[in-house]
């Protein structure tokens, strides 16, 4: 009989479940995909369902849930560092609150799963999780494993030597030292103070200079064992920071202290304009994060004596120094699980507890990051159906191909002619990146492409970029860095003389943050990215996340509805596709000129009208 292992994180941003049977991944996927709410935190219990549902079992079946987090870990360090700090009344009692929450996960699995559960629930400590979920999913035999986040169990950073099923001895970074919150204290102070805002620095880099480099480098030392904060900048250690999850998505209150406004001043208020300074300051966060990233990694290299490295914790998503990891250290190789941040934690926690239940069985190797919901064909003709008044008023055509290679051929052709195309194939993507699934796809030949995303759909920030899918074999003569990036997690260079042709997906720094492609990986997204290589000679097209400041679209209908509620061109719904008929296009170009004004620039289709 199979054994099924529930992996969780829970009661933080990014909730998350995922399925193991027999060792091996068959589910996995984000609260926030079906709460509709982005970082979701709390119980996962939709996503349990969706696991289950996946493999066709009941809670019954499975013998182990395995959590991402132990309240009783690290608690020697705990206590010494309430003597050392006296931290708040309130802190504490918030961490005492928490910890009961992650010690109660199976009265919480009971209460939702009612005389299903009698298994056995794993509590693994947060970074050993990490450094589980990036590791032991790879395909190295042999590498360096670092975690480095904001803080989980009383720890930083972690990081340890993997070599076949074996991950360890375990060396950490003890709280409240951390590059993490250094980095997002520094987003929240310039203006960025959502959870997860880090990428909008990382996107503003570009266009500044590291002015402020000795301020960052006060605020953030590079030690023997890693890093250490100035504590004097930072409030995380000794306030109640108004961190809340229950029931939304994650909020916390300021990270930085009075005195980074005294040296800095006033912070900058998220509707007030990005100046020169702010870039700047970006560019200068960015660039003190890299020192102190590469020294570690260059210090755990030559200890090791290794050239792969494994990546796991919310600053492996800083996918700027990633890309430049391999011109800064001796690593030759880097992995970076789809779901590097707290959400893989769960995948992290099941393969712990897989590995000490059969710890000489082949290690499952994660190349894909399909394991949400798909739909089928009757359940996504069924809701455009239920929609059908509203297409045909809104001057809407749908189709239905015979064939993945007409569908392919099709919507190719759409893209080449300028549409921006919502792309709804087969299952959800697991992780924070559309990665050909759940993808608004444009031509990256476009020199107008970003404004019009920017603008008309995605409403966002003009700073930042977007990013290329690339077929896997053409990407060494497009960037300059040749390299299996399946997850979209680096930045690589592109080549300059390629760089006129690409406008769209070239970053102001002559970078892109690019996704290679293969049939192994996606074959239905191969094989469109070969018929648009085919029609316009660029084997790659312009890859962004199908929503509009929500959570990636899970279900036909957010697909639908997010279409119907932008300036999408067309969307394709498996081989159900959805076309704007072009008399309806023209009819609406009077009120999108009045819209425009002055602004100047060439606009594609429905984009440049309103709805």
């Amino acid at each position: 009989m199979s054994v099924y292992i529930l992996g969780l994180n829970a009661y933080h941003g990014d909730s998350s479940a995922c399925l193991f049977e027999d060792g091996r991944l068959i589910a996995a996927v984000e609260e926030e995909r079906f709460r509709r709410i982005k970082h979701w935190a709390g119980f996962p219990v939709e996503s349990i369902r969706y696991c289950l549902e996946a493999a066709g079992i009941g809670m019954a079946r499975v013998a182990h849930v395995a959590v991402n987090r132990d309240p009783r870990a690290n608690l020697w360090r705990k206590a010494w560092f309430a003597l050392a700090h006296a931290p708040s009344f309130a802190l504490i009692r918030e961490r005492l609150s928490n910890a009961r929450a992650w010690g109660g996960i199976g009265e919480t699995i009971a209460a939702e799963f009612p005389g299903e559960f009698s298994g056995t629930v794993h509590h693994i400590e947060h970074h050993l999780a990490h450094l589980a979920s990036a590791y032991l999913v790879s395909p190295f035999d042999r590498a360096a494993a670092v975690s480095i986040d904001g803080s989980g169990d009383f720890s930083t950073a972690a990081w340890a030597l993997g070599e076949g099923n074996r991950l360890g001895p375990v060396e950490r970074v003890p709280y409240p030292h951390s590059l993490g919150v250094f980095y997002q204290a520094m987003t929240q102070y310039l203006g960025f103070p959502h959870y997860g805002d880090e990428y909008k620095v990382m996107g503003l880099r570009a266009y500044g200079e590291p002015e402020f480099l000795d301020l960052m480098r006060e605020m953030v030392r590079i030690t023997d064992s890693g890093f250490e904060l100035d504590l004097r900048f930072f409030r995380h250690h000794t306030d109640k920071l108004n961190f809340e999850w229950k029931g939304g998505s994650p909020v916390f209150g300021p990270l930085y202290s009075d005195e980074l406004t005294r040296r800095l001043g006033a912070p900058r208020k998220p509707e007030e304009p990005v100046t020169e300074r702010h870039k700047n300051l970006a560019a200068s966060v960015q660039v003190r994060f890299e020192e102190v990233y590469f020294a570690l990694l260059n210090r755990l290299a030559a200890r090791w004596r290794v050239d792969r490295i494994a990546l796991s914790g919310g600053c492996a998503f800083n996918s700027l120094a990633n890309g430049r990891l391999y011109g800064h250290t001796p690593f030759e190789k880097v992995y970076v699980q789809a779901a590097a941040g707290d959400a893989g934690g769960a995948i992290g926690a099941a393969a712990v507890v897989a590995n000490r239940i059969a710890p000489n069985s082949p290690r499952y190797i994660m190349k894909s990051a399909s394991w949400g919901p798909a739909y089928s064909g009757a359940t996504i003709r069924a809701a455009v159906d239920e929609v059908g008044d509203t297409l045909s008023a809104g001057d809407c055509d749908v189709e239905t191909y015979a064939s993945d290679d007409e569908l392919c051929a099709a919507v190719a052709e759409d893209i080449a002619g300028g549409a921006v195309v919502g792309w709804f194939q087969g299952r959800l993507e697991w992780g924070p990146r559309a990665l050909g699934n759940r993808s608004i796809l444009c031509d990256p030949r476009r020199g107008d492409m970003k404004d019009i995303l920017n603008l008309k759909i995605k409403r966002r920030e003009s700073f930042r970029p977007f990013a290329p899918s690339v077929l896997r074999e053409a990407a060494p003569a497009w960037f300059e860095t040749d390299d299996d990036v399946p997850f979209m997690m680096q930045v690589f260079t592109i080549r300059p003389e390629r760089r006129a042709a690409i406008p769209a997906v070239t970053h102001v720094d002559g970078t892109g943050r690019l996704q290679t492609v293969s049939e192994e990986t996606n074959p239905l997204y191969d094989r469109l990215i070969r018929a648009f290589d085919r029609l316009t000679g660029v084997p790659m097209v312009l890859n962004t996340s199908f929503n509009e400041n929500e959570p990636i679209v899970c279900r036909p209908k957010e697909a639908i509805d997010c279409f119907l509620r932008t300036r999408m061109d067309v969307l394709a719904l498996e081989r159900t596709v959805i076309r704007r008929r072009a008399e309806g296009l023209a009819n609406r170009t009077a009120a999108a000129g009045a819209e425009r004004g002055d602004r100047g620039g060439t606009r594609i289709g429905s984009l440049d009208q309103t709805q």
